[in-house]
């Protein structure tokens, strides 16, 4: 059992996660993957993940087992996929040590998960391509789907805020959590405490998270709690998706809007769309002004996410 202890600081610094967190998704979908359980949407997800998983993604296969610990690193803090491989990349070596010896209790370590641990370049580079050659053929084709569940989670959440406050928050989380104040109590496969000590606690709800709650063994910084959402997708194949959006905004438009879907810059999307960068601003311009998208800017970058309107259009039209 995982018990998680608060103290009334804590309380006051609970919140829940904006968006999807990309890592954790990637991550726990492996675990789906390869033990074959999950609801219904993740098996339709697993028939056609199992049919273009690419080869690319080997090294990360054998970082996440069927079940039980992978390591720390793997779920850098972040929203966009391209921020947490930034991270991931400049994992100190200490915590890539750290966490791969934990990992080879269970797993006997390979000869690249041992260049891994002394930070080889190469190595990172070979998992970074991993991470993204599996996120593109997994994660990205169901990512609306994914993006749909998590906002209707974090609107029912919302509400139970309103009326019942944190603590009826903590209590409707799910059934394998049990709040029994100052602790919350997670059925999980290891007896660990994870003491918040005025760090306060960021819950994320996630799509591929089964049963009950995840999180880290190393809580350093913002200590975090992953847990299931309630999934529900559309009897749709990925191929099918998005044709009633194209006609409405053309093929291109609807490609871009679709994408933002995922979070990124205007590089980004250029890149995850197949067009140039002076193309994505000016579909993203027509789309802001439309009022499906929001843009910010960061230092010299722009930042483009969806509006609710935006994501209620996709979500219509899935």
């Amino acid at each position: 059992m995982l018990r998680v202890h608060f103290s009334g600081e804590d309380l006051a610094r609970v919140r829940v996660a904006a968006r999807p967190d990309p890592m954790w998704e990637t991550t726990l979908s492996l675990h789906r993957l390869q033990r074959g359980d999950g609801g219904l949407p993740v098996r339709k997800w697993r028939g056609m993940v199992r049919s273009r998983l690419p080869k690319a993604a080997g090294p990360l296969l054998t970082l996440v087992p069927p079940s039980g610990y992978f390591p720390d690193f793997l779920t850098p803090s972040g929203e966009d996929l391209e921020d947490q491989l930034e991270l991931l990349c400049g994992t100190r070596r200490f915590a890539l040590r750290r966490d791969l010896a934990a990992l080879a209790r269970s797993r006997r370590p390979t000869p690249w998960a041992r260049d891994l641990g002394d930070a080889n370049p190469a190595a990172l580079g070979a998992l970074t391509r991993a991470v993204r050659s599996y996120h593109r053929a997994a994660i990205e084709p169901v990512w609306n789907d994914i993006l749909a569940c998590f906002e209707r989670q974090r609107a029912r959440q919302a509400q139970v805020l309103l009326s019942d406050g944190v603590e009826g928050l903590l209590r409707g989380l799910s059934s394998a959590m049990r709040w029994k104040a100052p602790v919350l109590e997670v059925d999980y496969p290891v007896s660990h405490d994870l003491h918040l000590s005025g760090r306060g606690l960021l819950l994320i709800p996630s799509f591929f998270c089964w049963r009950t709650g995840v999180t880290l063994v190393a809580n350093d910084e913002v200590p975090v709690l992953v847990y299931p959402v309630e999934q529900h997708l559309p009897d749709v194949s990925p191929h099918d998706q998005g044709s009633a959006l194209s006609a409405l905004l053309g093929h291109t438009r609807a490609a871009v809007l679709e994408t933002i879907a995922g979070g990124g810059r205007t590089s980004d999307l250029a890149r995850r769309a197949g067009i140039s960068m002076s193309s994505a601003s000016q579909h993203s311009t027509v789309l802001r002004e439309a009022g499906l998208v929001l843009s910010v800017r960061h230092g010299n970058t722009v930042r483009h996410h969806l509006t609710p309107l935006g994501s209620a259009l996709l979500r219509k039209n899935l």
